[in-house]
Parts: C-alpha cells; sequence; structure tokens
C-alpha cells in the first residue's frame, strides 16, 4: 500500500488540468520556441543545409517538413513515453504531470530542438563529434563511449521486449500490422523515389488499408514463433533498416507510424473529453512502500516525454540530415518533441485517471516491485487508453488492439532509428581511428546490430544483460541529456550569444543525474553488484571528466576574441 502519501482523490474534474496543459504547451510553441528560433540562434531560411550540400541519396536527402516531422516524431517515441510514466505514477499524479509538461516545454523541446541546430550547422554530425570541436579532441572519445554504451544497452532491451510483446504470451495480433506497415513503407519508397509517384496519395490508400488491418488483426494473430526468435527476426530488420537509403524504408514507414500515433492520440485524448474521469490516484504520495526518493527518481524514471538524451543523438543523427531548411528545425525539433510530451501527459492520465476506482489503483500500484516488469507497466497504460478510446465507439477488443499496435510499433520505429545511429556513432569512432572499413556502412551495421543483440541474448545469472544493465540506463540517458545541453551551451557561449535557456536546464539535469547516479552507486556498493557498481562508476567519472573538459573550454572561449562566424572545428577525414 502506499506509505505516506495522502489518499485524497481531486475533486476538481481532471479535465480543467488537461486544458490547462494544453495552454501551456500553446504558449511553449507559440512563444518560447519563437524566442529560441530567433533571438538565440536566429535561424536562416536561406542558410544552406548539410541535406543540400552533401546530398548523397543514402543519408543526406532533403526531405518534405511534414514527412521528416513524422521521421523524427516516429524516432523519438518508443516504449519509454508510455513506461516511464506509468511507473513514476506511483508518487502520485501531480509530480508526473508536472514533469511531463514543463519538463518538456523548459527542458526536453529545448534540448531537442538545440541539437538539431548546431548539428545542422556542423555537417550533420553527431552531438559527440560536434563536442570535439567545442571541448577538444579527448571529448569527442568520452562522448562516443557514452553514446555506444546508451543506444547498444537501450536497443538490446527494445528488441527483447518487442519480442516478447509480440509472442503469444502477449499481443501476437500486432504482428501483422506492423508487417503491412512495413511492405507499405518499401513500396512507397520504390514508386515516390523510382517511379516520380505523388506521395500523398499512397500514404492515404495504405494509411486506410492499415487501419482495416489492424481492425481484422484480432482474428489473425500470429503465434509460429517464440519471444527469442522474434527477436532474431527484429535484428535482422535492424540492420536491413540500418543499411537501405532513408527514402526506402525509414522515411516512409516513420510517416506511416506516425499518422497510426496521431489517430491513437487524438481519440485517447477525445476519449478522455468524453468521458471525463476523476483521478483514481493519490495527488502526491513521497513515500510508497518499497519506492527510492521521489527526487530524483521521478526525472530519471520519466525521460522520453519530459526530457531524454537519445533525442540529441537523433535530432544530430538522422534527422540533420535531412532538413530542407534551418528554419524548419523550429517545428521538427521543437513541435516533435512537444507531441512526444503530449504522449507522455496520455500515460500520466491512463495510469491514474484510467482506473476504474482508486481501489483499482491502489490495488495494481500496491508497492514499488509490483510495477517493475514490463507486463504490469504495459498493462496500467494500455487499458487505461483502452477505456478511453472505446468512449468513441470502438469496441474495446479493437481499441486494445489500436493501442497495441500503436506500443509496438512506436518500440520498432526507435529500434530501425537507433541502429542507424550507432552506425553512425561507429563510423564517426572509425574516421577519429582513421580506420576506414569501420566507416563502411555494412560494415558498421553489422557491429551495431552485434552489439544490440548482446544486450538482448547474453545472460548475467540467468537474465538478459540488458535487463540487468537497464538500471544504469535511466541515469546514462539523462546524463547524455545533460551533456547535449552542455554542448549546446558551450556553442552559444563561444559565440558570445544568449545561453541561459540552455546552461540553467543543464544544470538542473546534470546535478539531478549524479545524485541519481551516486545514489545509485552507493546501493551497488551495499549490495556486492560489482558489476553494476563499475559500470556504473566508469559512467559517472566519464561524465564528471567531460564536465571538467568543458569548463577549461570555456575559459578558452572567455580568453579569446568574439568571433561572429565562428565555425565548429570538425574531425579530420
Amino acid at each position: 500500500m502506499p506509505g505516506t502519501g495522502t489518499d485524497k482523490i481531486l475533486t476538481m474534474t481532471s479535465t480543467l488540468v488537461v486544458v490547462a496543459c494544453f495552454a501551456f504547451y500553446f504558449a511553449g510553441y507559440r512563444f518560447y520556441s519563437r524566442f529560441l528560433a530567433q533571438q538565440v540562434f536566429a535561424l536562416r531560411q536561406d542558410a544552406v543545409t548539410p541535406a543540400h550540400a552533401m546530398q548523397d541519396g543514402i543519408d543526406y536527402v532533403p526531405t518534405r517538413p511534414i514527412v521528416l516531422f513524422g521521421h523524427h516524431f516516429a524516432s523519438i517515441t518508443g516504449l519509454s513515453p508510455m513506461l516511464g510514466p506509468a511507473i513514476a505514477v506511483v508518487w502520485g499524479w501531480l509530480p508526473a504531470m508536472l514533469w511531463v509538461v514543463f519538463g518538456g516545454i523548459l527542458i526536453g523541446c529545448v534540448h531537442d530542438f538545440g541539437a538539431l541546430v548546431i548539428s545542422v550547422r556542423a555537417k550533420g554530425l553527431s552531438i559527440g563529434a560536434i563536442a570535439e570541436g567545442l571541448i577538444g579532441p579527448r571529448a569527442k572519445s568520452l562522448m562516443h563511449a557514452i553514446i555506444f554504451f546508451a543506444i547498444a544497452l537501450a536497443m538490446g532491451v527494445f528488441a527483447y521486449v518487442v519480442g516478447l510483446l509480440f509472442s503469444a504470451d502477449y499481443y501476437p495480433e500486432s504482428v501483422v500490422p506492423s508487417a503491412v506497415i512495413l511492405v507499405a513503407a518499401l513500396l512507397i519508397g520504390w514508386l515516390v523515389r523510382r517511379r516520380g509517384q505523388r506521395l500523398m496519395p499512397l500514404i492515404a490508400v495504405a494509411f486506410v488499408f492499415i487501419l482495416i488491418v489492424v481492425v481484422a488483426s484480432p482474428y489473425m494473430p500470429v503465434r509460429w514463433a517464440s519471444s527469442g526468435g522474434w527477436t532474431w527476426i527484429l535484428l535482422a530488420y535492424a540492420w536491413l533498416a540500418s543499411v537501405l537509403p532513408v527514402w526506402s524504408l525509414l522515411q516512409p514507414r516513420d510517416f506511416l507510424n506516425s499518422l497510426l500515433l496521431y489517430v491513437g492520440l487524438g481519440l485517447t485524448y477525445i476519449g478522455f473529453f468524453i468521458l471525463r474521469p476523476e483521478f483514481a490516484s493519490p495527488i502526491v504520495d513521497t513515500h510508497p512502500a518499497g519506492a527510492p526518493p521521489m527526487y530524483p527518481f521521478v526525472f530519471i524514471v520519466i525521460a522520453c516525454g519530459a526530457a531524454s538524451g537519445f533525442h540529441s543523438l537523433v535530432s544530430s543523427g538522422t534527422t540533420a540530415k535531412q532538413l530542407d531548411r534551418e528554419t524548419q528545425a523550429r517545428p521538427i525539433g521543437y513541435g516533435a518533441m512537444l507531441g512526444e510530451s503530449l504522449l507522455g501527459l496520455a500515460a500520466v492520465l491512463a495510469c491514474t485517471a484510467g482506473f476504474v476506482s482508486p481501489t483499482a489503483w491502489r490495488h495494481h500500484y500496491a508497492d514499488w516491485e509490483s510495477i517493475q516488469g514490463l507486463g504490469s507497466s504495459m498493462t496500467a497504460f494500455i487499458e487505461g487508453a483502452t477505456r478511453f478510446v472505446s468512449m468513441v465507439g470502438l469496441p474495446e477488443q479493437t481499441a486494445r488492439t489500436l493501442i497495441a499496435v500503436v506500443v509496438v510499433s512506436f518500440a520498432l520505429t526507435t529500434l530501425d532509428s537507433a541502429t542507424r545511429l550507432l552506425r553512425y556513432n561507429i563510423e564517426e569512432i572509425g574516421t577519429s581511428i582513421r580506420f576506414a572499413p569501420f566507416r563502411n556502412r555494412y560494415l558498421s551495421s553489422t557491429l551495431a546490430v552485434t552489439a544490440i543483440s548482446f544486450f538482448a541474448f547474453y545472460r548475467i545469472e540467468g537474465r538478459s544483460a540488458g535487463l540487468v544493465l537497464w538500471q544504469l540506463f535511466g541515469s546514462t540517458n539523462q546524463l547524455l541529456a545533460g551533456l547535449a545541453l552542455l554542448t549546446v551551451s558551450l556553442y552559444l557561449l563561444q559565440r558570445r550569444r544568449f545561453a541561459l535557456p540552455y546552461l540553467l536546464p543543464m544544470i538542473f539535469m546534470m546535478v539531478t543525474t549524479l545524485i541519481a547516479m551516486t545514489t545509485k552507486l552507493i546501493a551497488f556498493w551495499r549490495d556486492d553488484n560489482n558489476t553494476l557498481l563499475f559500470i556504473g562508476g566508469a559512467i559517472t567519472f566519464i561524465a564528471l571528466w567531460l564536465v571538467v573538459e568543458a569548463i577549461l573550454a570555456v575559459g578558452r572561449f572567455i580568453r579569446s576574441p568574439a568571433e561572429e562566424n565562428l565555425d565548429i572545428a570538425l574531425p579530420n577525414p
């Protein structure tokens, strides 16, 4: 049972709270993002982006804003915006909601937007490679180490999790719609690029067909593969998606997936406003049974949906190489993160107001351990969202299948995009150490999938290595967000531009995350968990080293004369 938290349920209708959240989202985009675009970065419509300057038809491809928005949105939106809030509401609905909404507006959107802008101005290089020009050569190597570990670990867990979701024990009915999306994306990419067909009519026809398949999918579940078998199939798919040109699979697939999420998210909110439920959870519970302290861990548990370092890799990875105009960084970088924050807010609502009664909520959230499994977390979100969606008139089974397909589809988009990002990271390492084979996309993709498969299949004390190490991912991911904010801050300071919108979030993220990591390290030491203690200690040491390097770099900036057109130093090919 919850500990000392209040059991008082909010008497004011939850709809007013959500309307207020929507108003904050509108104000954040309308005013704050415009301030960042015009006053902080001074975006230019006529600036030549890497998509044009380095166009190669594989990675660097000028892309229509609506398509790139869908690709970026789908890539940053995986399982985490649903899983994080499904756990964090154990501390009550208010802390989770405040972090999702205001963390998204003031930190997450700012983080994604800034990483995208400076990458576009640095030939589409990753945030790790950019750190070399702003901080020094050691910074790039240190960032590459953190990025490699974070992506390989997270995607190993994602491959393992999606394999479970495809299995007969979870949602085998989601397999056919997911396969149809892949086939439709490949066909659309080929017809548009090779046959000159118009994109939107093809998308419209494919999307209607996908919705029909979603409705019919409960009657055609696929149960012929185990969870491990599905994981191997997913890794093969991730390798293929990594080596293919972005126009052939990633762009149309992510665009279709984004449309699917728009429908699912829209129906969820419409159903919520029709139902007008009360919150079934406490407003705040500072000490749930067995849970770690609310501060700093609510900020670690909820990453995607509020602020996530992984997003800087997408912004400075695939998205920066496809941006057609520099001014489009505002709706794509800042706007797509607002969309993900809306998903995080929907997850908070599904896991609080989505329960039929406070008694049902207390039964599910009895203590910290009871909500740690995949099944528990996903069940809370899927069942709560299903309750909302069914209010629009859809049969409950159809509503549940739609939500399950949305969950699986976005886990897949993150898996394929992240494999490509890991490939870029390996290629940049190859450039740094002057090892040309690493710059071959087939070899680098193979190495990326190999690293991911290690975390998916290697066992530590009978458990998946990825799941064992997963408790380090939250802190590592948020450290990466702090380091990305640090890199953007240095970019602005070096150019004598207003840097407080990045400095303040950076300080908050770094301090909060280092407190969380220190707390975990102490727990690992007490439990004699030497593996996690060593890896967590190494990550913390690297982060602190980067902070010291950044402070030294600031000293160099202060001593150097201001330059209006200062270029980021790029690594030699």
